[in-house]
């Protein structure tokens, strides 16, 4: 069974410099894979519901339907986190960019994106309130609000310099193709 959440497309493999290597624009893909802190954390919790569905059936093989259900139900909330953490990242497509976090996400038009830079910052370290001086791939839109979408001390880039930087530059080729390219401003000349 494919998980499209966790396969790599062609792209990553491709020794060429495509910025846009997607056949479908309109679909959105996370243009990077998703790091091994993140793969291995959501791991770890699906074989913690293995091992509490396995003491389900056990529970429901002793007779306690009611604390069978409880620990099914306890299972099927760490089977729905672990997906849920691996879906969690910066997705683009043709419409915009997506910033998807464990609980909530913010999608912004391209047309509505101002600014699109790398900067020195302190960032969150895997995820944690300890912050670290780092890089950030931050997104200005409309109204000046600021999203930090990409870290270099993320669960996907954590000791991945080489990833973050063509993933950050992934996104900005998607902006220069999709978003509003700004007036130049002509010079007058008398």
């Amino acid at each position: 069974m494919p998980l499209p959440f966790l396969t790599a497309d062609r792209a990553f493999d491709a020794t060429d410099d495509v910025a846009l290597p997607f056949d479908d624009h309109d679909q959105w893909r996370r243009p990077y894979r998703p790091g091994p802190w993140r793969v291995g954390a959501a791991a770890l919790a699906l074989l913690l519901a293995s091992f509490v569905l396995f003491a389900a059936v056990i529970i429901a093989a002793a007779g306690a339907s009611g604390g069978a259900l409880a620990t099914f139900g306890l299972a099927a909330v760490l089977i729905a986190g672990a997906l849920r953490a691996l879906r969690v990242g910066t997705w683009v497509s043709r419409h915009g960019v997506r910033r998807v976090g464990f609980l909530s996400t913010v999608t912004v038009a391209w047309p509505r994106v101002t600014e699109l830079r790398t900067v020195q910052q302190p960032v969150r370290w895997l995820g944690l309130p300890r912050t670290v001086q780092g890089q950030a791939l931050v997104l200005v839109r409309q109204g000046g609000e600021q999203i930090a979408l990409l870290t270099d001390h993320s669960a996907d880039f954590l000791s991945r310099v080489e990833a973050f930087d063509r993933a950050a530059d992934t996104v900005e080729a998607w902006n220069a193709e999709y978003g509003v390219v700004p007036p130049v401003a002509v010079a007058a000349t008398r």
